[in-house]
């Protein structure tokens, strides 16, 4: 089984002194992985299509075998991927079912300002969940609506890349900001952009 020496929250390096089953560096990041699963939608923990992740992003299933985005038998239910310790995180894959993601990338920056390309997204999105990306310094606005296939796009000097189908998300469930626990409707905006 793979297991990881970085922490499942903050993904610094385990102290030495780690037990190999421990999952996070320090009881702070604990205590904040426990917060952020519980700022995770229904909309989405409702749904068999949980994997782990590598800290290189590589989707592993729940034993720590490899995991893929179009095979629904690598997948698991959230609870069990919360509980299991394969890897460093969890992903969320998309199946073309009504979920979408769009990842903003490198738009916030050390002090938590938001770009300005990026801020306008977020005020077109409205008032779904956005949580921050593994890297710290992107986000990653979820919703619902209909895109066939994947697409990057540049909006005002920033990238915006549009997943609904075959791809999986690293899934921090970090919060940005006081958006809420529920996913809206982005068609709207997913046309404005490849507009």
């Amino acid at each position: 089984m793979t297991t990881s020496r970085n922490c499942e929250h903050c993904e610094a390096p385990m102290p030495i002194t780690a037990r190999s089953h421990a999952r996070f560096c320090r009881p702070a990041c604990r205590a904040a992985a426990h917060r952020a699963a519980r700022t995770i939608p229904a909309e989405l923990t409702s749904r068999p299509r949980w994997v782990r992740r590598t800290s290189r992003k590589v989707p592993v299933a729940v034993d720590g075998t490899v995991a893929s985005s179009t095979d629904p038998a690598t997948w698991s239910r959230y609870r069990n991927a919360a509980a299991s310790d394969a890897g460093v995180g969890l992903g969320f894959v998309l199946d073309g079912d009504g979920i979408v993601c769009l990842d903003l990338d490198h738009c916030v920056d050390t002090e938590g300002a938001v770009a300005g390309w990026a801020q306008g997204v977020l005020d077109a999105a409205g008032d779904t969940w956005v949580e921050i990306s593994a890297s710290g310094d992107g986000l990653h606005v979820w919703g619902h609506g209909v895109l066939p296939h994947g697409r990057r796009i540049t909006v005002g000097g920033g990238s915006v890349e549009l997943y609904g189908t075959g791809r999986y998300i690293a899934v921090t469930g970090r919060t940005f900001g006081g958006t809420p626990r529920s996913l809206c409707d982005l068609q709207h905006l997913i046309d404005e952009l490849i507009r």
